[in-house]
């Protein structure tokens, strides 16, 4: 759950690098003034204070966040509903979203060249975030991470140190990061066409073809295989999954691991399949049509409407639950449920990823020198990442869906409104998204895990049943194969960029193919260019931090 859009690689120049200064303000403890001497038989021991840690609530704290994908948006607008509300009255934050305008590239950079950057930006982990850093626009977090219980105790500390930057510092706050399983990508289908079509075997990737032919005949005016925003990958990085056993790093890297090697992907065989496959259903219209065009809003809109029979993406309880919901208000019997991962015949469907997750989540937010107060921001996110910001994120507020906690104070104690208002809750839980920055997925998972197992299946949330029963135990872990990408200015940097020209082009390019061999020829010409473009280079590059990575996780 991928939605991720990279930063520009020219985010930054040097003379803009030269211009500014990390402005960190830093808390370290401080020692008690020591008394005067106590006489003798009165002795008394100098004690160390308490850090003191930024207060919540004790004066107004406004904070200015910028998301750094295209389709990002604020919504619901800070405070216009009752959970952010209570949040700006009790302990008096204001977020404002500073907008991206559908062009996060261009307007964070025209905001780095006026100087004038936001607190806090969210977005991708990688080679954008040390370019910032380097450029002394980020401060370091160590200090507050150890100042502020919540990050420091939900995080594993290995994953910890995979966050730390060159320097030894950390400066990025992850979001959904996580020590166990987790993840939402995989298959949906519609429940009330797929029943009327006989409930068929719906397995393996002939199945699925034969699928959704039948359903172009019995419902023309329904979206067979719904790919969300192919652009992105989404949808085309699923099936990608069905024909290959094991597949961790999917297409970011345009590079698949081989051996202790990292390889071309466009010479992959899996790959090659998929595309021919994803071409295959695009011409034979059993695939949306606009899948490199659409918008987030018109996939929700088909899916709320029931004209999807089939849909993939990295990310689809989030939006299928709100879909689900929408159709169960109408009629009882409509919706959606979940398949086990579509797979090649013959593969290994306990081996099959249609999605990845890793210990560090998803993204990160970052604090820039621009903060006026650095360890205010830092102390609202780790507030929102805690169980009590968490809670109202999840659950909203006191009186509803939950009332007080259990006396471990971290347990909430859910209602009968949360057994008897799914909908509802689907509908808060998918308005909220947008202002999950920090998720912490262990503390959720936890918590309605221990809740929903004592439910009827009736009465679970569509979502966290579905992340049970199937989302949860076939993601694979790629902890290993994150933090790969190259330095921007450096030499596999720039040729990692011009491979990512290539594939951006031949990814549109492969769906249009009028015949199985124009698009296989479309790849090996996609393969000639990328190593010409020096790929090589990259490819040697991920295999050395791709090893590092598994030393780090192995403790070494």
């Amino acid at each position: 759950m991928n939605k991720k859009v990279k930063l520009a690689s020219s985010v930054l120049s040097t003379a803009m690098a030269l211009s500014l200064v990390v402005g960190c303000a830093s808390n370290n403890e401080k020692a008690e003034a020591p008394k005067e001497p106590a006489k003798e038989g009165n002795k008394q021991e100098t004690k160390a204070e308490e850090p003191q840690k930024y207060e919540l609530g004790k004066e107004q704290l406004d904070i200015s966040l910028f998301g750094a994908y295209d389709w990002y948006t604020m919504k619901p607008k800070w405070g216009s509903d009752e959970v952010t509300k209570f949040v700006q009255d009790t302990k008096k934050v204001t977020i404002t979203e500073i907008p991206n305008g559908g062009n996060a590239v261009q307007k964070l950079n025209t905001m780095i060249a006026s100087g004038e950057l936001p607190d806090v930006i969210w977005g991708e982990r990688g080679p954008d975030v040390e370019r910032l850093r380097e450029a002394g626009m980020l401060v370091p977090l160590d200090d507050y991470i150890e100042k502020y219980p919540n990050l420091k105790k939900w995080l594993d500390p290995l994953a910890l140190n995979m966050l730390r930057s060159p320097d030894g510092k950390i400066y990025q706050f992850p979001n959904w990061y996580t020590n166990r399983p987790n993840g939402n990508a995989g298959w949906v289908v519609n429940k009330k066409i797929y029943a009327e079509l006989g409930s068929p075997k719906l397995e393996t990737t002939d199945d699925l073809y034969s699928y959704l032919k039948l359903v172009k005949e019995k419902f023309p005016d329904v979206v067979p295989f719904e790919s969300d925003l192919a652009k992105e990958g989404q949808g085309i990085d699923q099936i990608f999954s069905a024909f290959k056993e094991d597949n961790l790093s999917f297409t970011r890297y345009f590079a698949v691991p081989e051996g202790d090697k990292m390889t071309s992907i466009y010479k992959d065989q899996g790959f090659r399949e998929s595309v021919v496959y994803a071409a295959k259903l695009f011409r034979e219209k059993l695939m949306t049509q606009d899948a490199m065009t659409q918008t987030r809003d018109q996939v929700q809109e088909k899916l709320n409407n029931g004209k999807v029979a089939v849909y993939a993406s990295t990310n689809p309880t989030t939006f299928a639950m709100e879909a689900n919901s929408a159709l169960a208000k109408v009629d009882p019997d409509a919706g959606y449920f979940m398949v086990m991962p579509i797979h090649k015949e013959g593969l290994d469907v306990n081996k099959i990823f249609p999605g990845t997750y890793n210990k560090l989540g998803w993204n990160a937010a970052v604090i820039t020198t621009s903060a006026k107060d650095p360890e205010a921001v830092f102390a609202f996110l780790d507030y929102w990442t805690g169980n009590e910001g968490m809670t109202l994120q999840m659950w909203g507020l006191e009186g509803g869906y939950w009332d007080g906690f259990e006396s471990d104070g971290v347990t909430p104690k859910f209602t009968e409104k949360y057994k008897t208002d799914k909908n509802g809750l689907a509908e808060y839980q998918t308005k909220m998204d947008p202002l999950m920055w920090v998720g912490n997925t262990v503390y959720v998972d936890d918590i309605k895990g221990k809740f929903e197992s004592t439910l009827s299946e009736s009465e679970r949330n569509w979502s966290t049943y579905w992340q049970y029963q199937i989302t949860w135990k076939t993601q694979g872990d790629a902890t290993e194969f994150i933090n790969l990408f190259p330095q921007p200015e450096s030499e596999e940097g720039i040729a990692f960029q011009r491979a990512k020209d290539i594939w951006l082009k031949v990814r549109a390019q492969t769906l249009y193919a009028k015949t199985d061999e124009e698009a296989l020829a479309m790849l090996d010409k996609a393969h000639e260019d990328t190593m010409s473009a020096g790929f090589q280079g990259v490819l040697d590059f991920y295999a050395t931090k791709w090893h590092e990575n598994q030393a780090m996780i192995k403790g070494q």
